[in-house]
């Protein structure tokens, strides 16, 4: 969803929360103000007007069209000026509110630079940065600006406003420190480094100077706050390479970790790595969910933080102590040059999993006898021996697949029955590491293309959408000169490489846009405009740390139809009991249209965005790519109570809050993940009719 889409959703959304703050009583929130509902993520209202006895009578209350300024908009705030979003510069989910007094601000995250707006107007604030922005490359580290972006909002603190940021998934990119910034001047009041320098705890879990060239271990997924104790839970994702760490042997602290740290200065209070020396592309996905649990009969005050790997962990919250045992098991070393893996990695003992460990060859589609073939002849080719076995040249299976298991949708927690809420993808992937071609005196395009690119493009420049887009056509949705600009200084996940000199630059530019490509090539000269020759590449004898000898090569495990490798269910919502670690309940979430009409259904499906779960008897969900629905289960049971047909996926977490009496519950809609759907980006708000309220 572009980014002023997303801007026009939270002022609406805001000014509807600020309608229903006038009415609200001292025991009764009825408001939806933060992402996740509030600064403890849990994703629970306490709303009982919608429940289980009338769900079935939910009607369309209002809908907005994201991409038309039509319909109740009370300002728009383009800092595009009517530009064109470049590459993924719209990708944002949700912004910040802080108010004091008639001071009232929203804080939202464009590109590089953090925005402080009037709520009322929705103009810059002046005295905010520079001209009611910062540039969040400033201070990262000594050197050049790398490029950084906002993919959820900060968490307000008194004062303070805390941000993490996205950043490149290879190098070159800036590490990713955890910032704390004033929210009236936009003064940097703290950072924490989470690739530690000289002198600071972890630093020895990293090779000697290790912050100065690598980067990444950030948080991207957004984070929690527990107000009462003044404590913020900050997830962090791998390190960069993603699936080769040659130049960063060692644990990596503090990447995939969860960090417990003081609101106020940003000291660590705690901590606990979920992977060490991550090469599986492994992140926390999710902010932390801060729940209460009963043990002993007591109750406590905790923290549950989903994986990707289809865990979940449970930690007293001021302490970190772990609530259910883990085991840390070992794994086999890598076989490829200049790896070392870590040899054992922690792994819950309960709960059990929520999503299937380990693919084998009973596990593999039976949809068709062609596409069955077809799949284990591609499995018999590569390696699959479950969580945590080491990329490799020949291929290696990931299941769950890179984009989890749990993902950025997160999970809801009930606070009356300590229940967890989490929806899961149940796709494979495989990953294999490819030795980067030489360099000659003249690089082709197609070379550079081959050595930069195609590990997550392809040799095809098809990419695997959505999560590596496809570069054919690319001209349909850039200018020339803002491909050039994608390239040159990175995007979302992708990094810059204005270090291969602009002449390499515009030939893998040019070779991206040539179909077919031509003899297009970089002529020599000084060693700032070439890209590094063999010697000083990887292996050793490496002059710099960035230029490593393999890169990766990424691919979802597809039939030869681009349905999953994998026999259903291809994605599921689960009920855990965080009391005991015991499932209530666990069901296929979504369908594929086309197949449910040949009579496959209730396989589950790819989703994308998380659930709500309220008071009133209810967990609704939306997530799924393939049917475009919003969904209302018991949550006791997990019975379907109800469900619609959204304009476009609903590839976002709904909201539920209370204006005059009235309970909405609202969704976010688009086709940014759709196969073949093209529709406007959309909100979609539902609502009971009079007289069944």
């Amino acid at each position: 969803m572009r980014l002023q889409q997303a801007v026009l959703f939270a002022v609406v959304a805001t000014v509807a929360a600020q309608s229903s703050t006038r009415r609200r009583t001292a025991d009764r929130p009825v408001e939806w103000p933060l992402y996740g509902g509030g600064p403890e993520s849990m994703r629970y209202s306490s709303l009982t007007q919608i429940n289980r006895a009338n769900v079935t009578h939910l009607q369309v209350a209002w809908t907005f069209d994201a991409s038309d300024s039509t319909g109740e908009l009370l300002w728009r705030f383009d800092p595009y000026h009517g530009r064109k979003v470049r590459g993924e510069g719209g990708r944002v989910r949700g912004v910040t509110y802080w108010g004091d007094g008639p001071d009232q601000r929203i804080f939202i995250g464009v590109q590089q630079f953090l925005y402080a707006l009037d709520a009322k107007t929705g103009r810059p604030i002046s005295t905010f940065g520079h001209g009611g922005r910062i540039d969040m490359r400033d201070g990262l580290r000594p050197g050049e600006k790398l490029m950084v972006s906002l993919g959820t909002p900060g968490i307000v603190y008194k004062d303070l406003l805390i941000l993490g940021s996205r950043t490149a998934e290879s190098l070159p990119t800036p590490p990713g420190d955890v910032r704390a910034y004033d929210v009236r001047t936009g003064a940097l009041r703290w950072t924490f480094h989470t690739v530690p320098r000289p002198g600071e705890f972890g630093y020895d879990t990293w090779p000697k100077g290790a912050w100065t060239y690598t980067g990444a271990a950030n948080n991207w997924a957004g984070m929690s706050l527990d107000v009462k104790r003044g404590l913020v839970f900050v997830p962090t994702g791998s390190a960069a390479d993603d699936y080769y760490g040659a130049n960063r042997v060692g644990d990596d602290l503090f990447a995939n970790s969860l960090l417990a740290l003081k609101a106020e200065t940003g000291e660590r209070v705690w901590h606990f790595q979920f992977v060490r020396h991550d090469i599986w592309d492994r992140d926390l996905p999710a902010p932390a969910n801060l729940v209460s649990l009963r043990r002993n009969g007591r109750r406590i005050d905790a923290v549950a933080q989903i994986t990707k790997s289809g865990h979940v962990f449970v930690f007293e919250r001021e302490t970190g102590k772990l609530l259910f045992p883990i085991q840390y098991r070992r794994y086999p070393p890598s076989d490829v040059e200049g790896e070392v893996a870590a040899d054992s990695q922690p792994l819950p003992l309960v709960p059990e999993p929520f999503a299937r460990q380990r693919l084998t060859e009973d596990m593999l589609t039976d949809r068709t006898p062609e596409a069955h073939r077809a799949v284990l002849e591609r499995f018999r080719a590569v390696r699959s021996g479950g969580q945590f076995v080491p990329a490799s040249l020949q291929g290696t299976i990931v299941f769950p697949g890179l984009d989890g298991g749990a993902e950025w949708g997160g999970a809801a927690f009930d606070p009356e029955t300590s229940v967890l809420y989490v929806n899961a993808n149940e796709m494979a992937w495989i990953v294999a590491l490819v030795e980067r071609p030489p360099a000659t005196g003249a690089v082709s395009g197609r070379e550079l293309y081959t050595r930069e690119c195609a590990g997550c493009h392809g040799m095809d420049k098809k990419g695997t959408p959505p999560t590596y887009p496809s570069l054919l056509d690319l001209t349909d949705r850039l200018t020339t000169p803002e491909v050039h600009a994608v390239i040159s200084d990175g995007s979302g996940r992708m990094p810059g490489f204005a270090r291969l000199g602009s002449d390499a630059l515009s030939a893998i530019q040019r070779y991206i846009l040539s179909s077919p490509p031509g003899p297009l090539s970089v002529p020599e000269r000084g060693n700032s405009e070439r890209p590094p020759s063999p010697e000083r590449r990887g292996g050793q004898g490496v002059s710099s740390p960035i230029d490593q000898k393999y890169r990766s090569q990424i691919d979802r495990f597809l039939d030869p139809d681009g349905y999953p490798a994998v026999k259903p269910p291809w994605g599921t919502l689960s009920a855990i009991d965080l009391n005991t670690g015991k499932y209530l309940w666990k069901i296929p979430l979504g369908e594929y249209r086309e197949l449910a009409a040949q009579g496959m259904t209730n396989t589950g499906c790819e989703n994308y965005g998380g659930p709500v779960v309220t008071a009133g008897g209810l967990v609704f969900i939306g997530a799924t790519n393939y049917d475009g629905k919003l969904r209302a289960f018991d949550k006791a049971t997990g019975e379907l109570l109800w469900q619609t047909t959204l304009p476009a996926s609903g590839n976002a977490t709904p909201a539920t809050y209370e204006v005059n009496g009235r309970q909405f519950v609202v969704i976010a809609a688009s086709s940014g993940k759709s196969r073949t759907q093209q529709a406007p980006a959309s909100y979609v708000a539902f609502a009971l009719p009079p007289g069944r309220q």
